[in-house]
């Protein structure tokens, strides 16, 4: 009698989920001037968007380079 082949258990058999890498997101976003953000079509900016700094925002009322605080 010729000895069977084992069979494959059902663990050894099943393909692990393989990790996904998340792409990097862009690099932050820097004005170094109001008119650098005007000429990006960003201002005014809001605390909390991409771009804003209290570096710009010269009044502290939360919105940077706005007409009056540029």
């Amino acid at each position: 009698m010729t000895p069977k082949p084992a069979e494959p258990s059902p663990t050894s058999s099943r393909t692990e989920p393989t990790p996904t890498t998340v792409p990097a997101t862009s690099a932050a976003v820097v004005y170094q001037s109001c008119e650098e953000a005007r000429a990006a079509g960003a201002a005014p900016l809001h605390r909390g968007d991409p771009g804003y700094s209290a570096a710009l925002d010269r009044n502290g009322d939360g919105v940077a380079c706005d007409r009056g605080n540029s």
